[in-house]
């Protein structure tokens, strides 16, 4: 038996709240309210306080879920009294004055370059996705490496349509910084993704030890919502138990 009834879903860069509809399956099936996040991505402020504002509206405690980037956003608005846990699925999980840019430059060691030098001229053996250069205050990745970096467990054509279909991600998203991480009051669960080739699972684990996370750990691409949605809703159970 369960004892919160509420689950939102907040999506990463690039790939918008469909992607969960897996989970969302699962999770409604067994009779839960599961509300999907179209956070817009353009700031980190403005992504906190949608998120906020869909908390503001429940009957009750809620699972607050976050991928890849959305672990960020619900980092920083996961202090709202109505958040009863955090699930981090293959998401950073900063600390405060942390963001993703700080993170990705921390993951590559021995640099104190910017997020858009690691980008241009990776140092060697730094795992630094197919990010490319910001236009216009945006990001996208790499078409013809999005496959092999953000969807590798999942069908070629699945994976296209995911690259021609990207979501812009705001360079203030991407250097949003946390203010006070909501892991340092609310229990929190980590799902590893050990195959994950856009944050790399040494850091995963790092940053899960750091939130004091129950960790679980799957085989699975960065899209491992999408490609396991069963683990993920499994995860996602547990933080509601």
């Amino acid at each position: 038996m369960t004892t919160i009834g509420n689950i939102v879903l907040v999506h990463g860069g690039f790939v918008d709240g469909s992607g969960w509809q897996g989970v969302y399956d699962e999770l409604a099936g067994d009779g839960l309210r599961v509300r999907v996040a179209q956070n817009p991505t353009l700031s980190l402020e403005g992504d906190a306080a949608m998120i906020r504002r869909i908390l503001d509206g429940l009957d009750g405690p809620a699972v607050l879920v976050g991928h890849s980037y959305g672990g960020v956003v619900i980092s920083e608005a996961g202090t709202h009294p109505n958040v009863a846990s955090l699930a981090y699925i293959a998401a950073f999980a900063p600390d405060t004055g942390e963001s993703v840019d700080t993170l990705i430059a921390a993951f590559a060691p021995n640099t104190g370059e910017s997020v858009d030098t690691l980008i241009a001229a990776p140092p060697p053996g730094a795992p630094v996705p197919p990010v490319l250069p910001p236009v216009e205050g945006f990001l996208f990745l790499e078409r013809d490496r999005f496959a092999a970096s953000f969807a590798a467990d999942l069908p070629d054509q699945v994976a296209a349509f995911m690259a021609d279909s990207q979501v812009p991600w705001g360079v203030d998203a991407f250097g949003g910084a946390v203010t006070e991480p909501a892991w340092r009051h609310k229990p929190s669960w980590y799902l590893v993704a050990i195959e994950d080739r856009m944050i790399p699972p040494p850091a995963q684990r790092m940053m899960a030890e750091r939130a004091g996370a129950k960790v679980v750990e799957v085989v699975g691409s960065h899209a491992v919502h999408i490609s396991q949605p069963a683990a993920v809703a499994d995860l996602i159970r547990e933080a509601a138990a």
